[in-house]
């Protein structure tokens, strides 16, 4: 990945309005985490907390610096929803891999009991810390652990934060490895890489909702005040809101709204080179925003058969799979998005 080219090509996407910023990766052991700074100002922290159950970006922000990403169960904020403890800011995890959920596994302080047993992602050892003018790269280790402490897979991944006037970037490119034994991720809605939003990037709520997860939860997701909730899912293939993108597969889709008077658009991209491209959209209008290439039987849209998937990587077989997170303050419409998409294409090979 050739930073200082990329950087240009993304420059001249933006016009030359845009200015590259500087990208710095700050370690701090003590908290484990590693914090990720533009031009000295925080964007967001890779962090590793031994009371979580899985690595985090938390939290996520604008160019502006506004926090997009929802404070609970980390912090309490006044109209936020409090469901979902799990949804913690953006992540990397699945419903169902040989029977463990590694999506619902509880944070520390919170507890539900599921028909399946409850895994973690543990943070392992970071390989590389580099930062630079227009981006910065992270590699990192990550051991997915069963609930009886056998390894399944490890997770092998390279970050790249990319910063501009207006615009952030995070690049993420995941090697999973199945380890002794072969790794099945079973079909499930639950997954996998995903954001939480804050209130304000929510879909108006019109009614109370119950929704179950794939550990037989059910979660009820009251009917809140809807001042300021203004978010609109996009997708590639033109679905617009959560009724008509939820369970569809699109190569890319965003999230855009006004959050705390800043126009904000979120967007996740697929890949080509990922398995089941394009993937399908776990995208509810309470604020959950995932990309999920492998619950093919739970997205009755994109597979209206509902064939089951069971992906499987054999032991000691590895799959890599590739995403961005684009982050833009102001507003982007279909064909500008798509622009951005192909300039993901040119920087992710």
């Amino acid at each position: 990945m050739k930073h200082p080219l990329a950087l240009l090509a993304l420059l001249a996407a933006f016009g030359q309005a845009a200015v590259a910023q500087e990208v710095k990766l700050v370690e701090q052991k003590d908290k484990q985490q590693i914090d990720v700074l533009v031009d000295g100002q925080p964007f967001t922290s890779y962090v590793y907390w031994s009371n979580q159950k899985k690595p985090l970006l938390s939290p996520l922000r604008t160019a502006q610096g506004n926090i997009f990403t929802r404070g609970f169960p980390l912090e309490k904020i006044a109209g936020e929803r409090t469901d979902h403890p799990h949804h913690i800011a953006s992540w990397f995890n699945y419903g169902d891999v040989n029977g463990t959920d590694f999506w619902n596994s509880p944070p520390e302080g919170f507890s539900h009991k599921g028909k399946m047993p409850y895994g973690a992602v543990k943070h392992k050892s970071i390989k590389t810390i580099n930062g630079g003018n227009g981006a910065a790269t992270l590699e990192v280790s990550s051991d997915w652990i069963m609930a009886d402490g056998s390894k399944v897979l490890q997770q092998d991944e390279t970050l790249v934060f990319r910063a501009a006037k207006d615009l952030r970037i995070i690049d993420r490119i995941i090697t999973l490895t199945a380890q002794d034994k072969d790794a099945v991720f079973h079909d499930s809605k639950e997954g996998a890489i995903a954001i939480r939003v804050t209130r304000a990037l929510e879909e108006p709520s019109t009614k109370p909702e119950i929704f179950t997860d794939a550990a037989g939860i059910p979660t009820t997701v009251a009917k809140l005040d809807n001042t300021g909730v203004n978010g609109v899912y996009l997708s590639s293939e033109g679905a617009v809101g959560e009724k008509d993108a939820w369970s569809t597969r699109a190569k890319w889709m965003t999230l855009s709204g006004n959050v705390r008077g800043e126009d904000v658009c979120v967007g996740i991209f697929d890949h080509p080179k990922n398995v089941t491209y394009p993937t399908y959209w776990h995208c509810r209008g309470y604020g959950l925003f995932a990309a999920n290439p492998f619950g093919a039987k739970e997205f009755p849209k994109g597979n209206p058969s509902k064939k089951e998937l069971n992906f499987t990587l054999k032991a000691g077989q590895s799959e890599t799979f590739r995403f961005r997170i684009l982050i833009h303050s102001g507003k982007l419409d279909a064909a500008q998005t798509e622009a951005q998409y192909q300039q993901f294409l040119k920087d992710v090979k």
